[in-house]
């Protein structure tokens, strides 16, 4: 068979024929009396062995190891190509990222999208002055993309730039609730915990809608964060769960101060504290958490607080007692 015959039934042209010769991986086994190249059956069972290597991206070197070293193993080959084709999925995805990330700011010039790109590199610096400046310019006329913001926010760990992140974000628009709900399954608990802080400082409606949710995370830390945010935003029905995280010794006096901003509701004031009285009469919590619920009550306005903490003021326990006796001349101070 002639090359012009070969190239068309094979699919290769007779350039590439020619070049593969040249490499040796092809050698027509004959020639015609005018001296064109004929290729027996084997010589194109060849090529088409040529042409199943190289979709599987080996060299033409490698090719022809594989075809004539008859002490060749595929194993070896195969694993490097595969840690290839891996790192180059990787590169190739981390640059589609980027791209759709410049998109998503709707550059108007070149000057913006070099803009951007530069707030990108700079929002994955090892520098932490320069992540947490470029977390404090998103908000400028060329703003970094809210997908970028969430994600350096999951991962920072220096507490600035964390919080400048934060700041960045409650800035940013209406895409970052949904983005950083997703967060909140991460495997990683320190994600989970970057995820609700930050949906704790996110003013919308639909970060509220997220906080409730997060209520029933198995996460306590969680849990703990989105109540807090909750009752500073009004919602009555984290009081349980602040409560116990008075008893538990989690972040109690921040409970304590969300369980006073509900209370600035008379009814809700009163329902706060036969709360707390019955966690102190019926509980068996330890002295500490007694001691700490009996704090808890000095942000808590009205007649019932009052009522409970002269009872607590002739407590057994005398720690609590005194506090609760320090708190009542408070209260008469006023």
């Amino acid at each position: 068979m002639l090359i012009g015959e070969v190239a068309q039934r094979s699919g290769v042209s007779a350039r590439m024929l020619r070049h593969y010769e040249s490499l040796g991986l092809v050698r027509p086994s004959g020639r015609t009396g005018s001296g064109y190249r004929e290729y027996s059956g084997e010589d194109i069972r060849r090529i088409f062995h040529i042409e199943s290597l190289r979709s599987l991206g080996l060299s033409l070197r490698e090719i022809g190891r594989a075809l004539d070293d008859p002490g060749f193993t595929p194993s070896a080959l195969v694993g490097n190509l595969i840690r290839q084709t891996r790192e180059r999925i990787a590169a190739e995805t981390e640059l589609l990222t980027r791209l759709r990330r410049i998109d998503a700011a709707q550059p108007a010039g070149w000057e913006d999208v070099l803009q951007v790109v530069a707030l990108l590199q700079a929002l994955g610096s090892k520098s932490a002055d320069a992540r947490q400046r470029a977390a404090l310019s998103s908000a400028e006329e060329v703003p970094v993309p809210v997908e970028a913001l969430v994600e350096a926010a999951l991962s920072e760990t220096e507490p600035n730039v964390a919080g400048a992140l934060r700041w960045a974000l409650a800035r940013s628009g209406d895409g970052a609730p949904a983005l950083l709900a997703e967060g909140l399954g991460s495997p990683v608990a320190a994600v989970r915990e970057r995820a609700v802080r930050s949906l704790a400082e996110l003013p919308s409606g639909e970060a509220t809608r997220l906080l409730r949710d997060a209520l029933a995370n198995p996460d306590v830390v969680v849990r703990g964060h989105a109540a807090l945010a909750l009752g500073v935003r009004g919602v009555a029905d984290v009081v349980p769960t602040l409560i116990d995280m008075i008893v538990e010794g989690r972040n109690d006096t921040d409970a304590a101060d969300a369980l006073s901003v509900l209370a600035s509701d008379a009814a809700t004031a009163d329902q706060i504290a036969t709360r707390i009285v019955d966690r102190l009469a019926h509980d068996t919590a330890e002295a500490p958490a007694r001691g700490r619920l009996t704090q808890a009550l000095a942000g808590i306005p009205g007649t019932r607080a009052s009522r409970a903490l002269v009872e607590l003021s002739h407590d057994l326990d005398r720690a609590v007692a005194l506090t609760a006796s320090y708190l009542l001349q408070l209260r008469d101070a006023r």
